[in-house]
């Protein structure tokens, strides 16, 4: 099967098992686990920050940071499609009491006059906004790079206007990757960020929360108290360091085979190659006879899995695992379909 689905069906490489395999391992619900702690250090550089945190998932990685910024009672402002919105299952109002106001569907083209004018200051009988949140890259944008310039515009109209902006950043490598941005002046931005290590990286598993060292103190009480304490967990986050140190510039490598892709599709009418940036390649369907569920149906009969998105929109993620071989075969079985 050539696999497409997502970039987390990787499996890890030998070397990052090995480096599994030696990683030092203590209790980090202790604080004893020294690769963890490291490891949570040497993110934290990465991005300016003071501090970082390791979690198991993303959605907890980015529940625990809405809630350092947006306390019970207040609102968080995010776009329609932003995955804390559609794919965490209502976590930030269940669990954080936290109200979410949406702007609509614009992926990575934020407009930040508009989303700035929807600031709510603090006083009866409306919600107070607390903060901004923002996904980098955008999973339902098609994997759409968010400008440094656009960041940069709504940071300042945050600052103003005294709220936090906090950044999903599961795809955050792929744009550093793309623009040639740092990690460090994507980190100048936000208060809170979100990074996952299994989304394009190749670790088996974790996310980390950034942050000053005053929210990371008070984040691990909330990794805790969701069941997020882990224990030799050290094994893990070697992986993860293994991922940074080895995987980020290869990245290039996905986004030069999604674009092949994206090109070779073209000519049915589904994907506009200028649009596609990163490893992420979405098919509108909205002109085809076909849906995403029966197409990714069909492709799997065929032996090429891809993802339904939405009902008209099915989405190809490029990925370590993903060979030319694999690639191949998705472009001519989807070809076929598409035809």
């Amino acid at each position: 099967m050539a696999d497409l689905r997502s970039d987390t069906v990787t499996r890890p490489t030998k070397g990052m098992r090995e480096a599994m395999a030696k990683a030092a391992v203590g209790d980090d619900v202790f604080g004893d686990d020294p690769t963890v702690n490291a490891f949570e250090a040497h993110v934290a550089e990465l991005f300016g920050h003071e501090a970082a945190l390791f979690t198991p998932s993303g959605t907890m990685a980015n529940q625990i940071a809405l809630q350092l910024v947006v306390p019970a009672g207040g609102e968080l402002l995010a776009g329609a499609d932003a995955h804390v919105v559609t794919y965490e299952l209502g976590a930030a109002a269940l669990y954080g009491g936290i109200s979410t106001r949406t702007w609509g569907s614009e992926g990575a083209a934020l407009d930040v006059e508009r989303i700035g004018a929807m600031i709510r200051p603090a006083g009866y009988p409306s919600v107070p906004t607390a903060a901004i949140a923002v996904e980098q890259t955008h999973n339902l944008g098609g994997g759409g790079v968010i400008p440094l310039a656009t960041l940069q515009h709504l940071r300042a109209v945050a600052d103003a206007q005294g709220v936090a902006l906090h950044c999903d950043g599961a795809r955050i490598w792929h744009a550093h990757v793309a623009d040639g941005v740092t990690l460090a002046e994507y980190g100048a931005l936000f208060d809170t960020l979100s990074v996952c290590l299994s989304k394009g990286l190749g670790a088996p598993i974790g996310s980390l929360v950034i942050g000053s060292r005053e929210r990371i103190t008070r984040a691990r009480l909330m990794r805790k108290r969701m069941g997020g304490g882990m224990r030799q967990v050290g094994i893990l986050a070697a992986a993860g360091r293994y991922a940074l140190d080895h995987h980020i510039q290869r990245l290039t490598e996905d986004h030069e085979r999604a674009r092949i892709i994206a090109e070779a599709l073209a000519p049915f009418g589904v994907v506009d190659p200028e649009q596609v940036r990163t490893n992420l390649v979405p098919l509108d369907l909205s002109k085809h006879d076909l849906d995403a569920p029966t197409l990714t149906a069909q492709a799997a009969e065929r032996g090429v899995l891809i993802s339904a998105m939405l009902p008209r929109v099915a989405r190809l993620v490029t990925h370590l695992d993903l060979d030319d071989e694999s690639m191949d075969q998705a472009i001519e079985v989807l070809s076929e379909l598409l035809a």
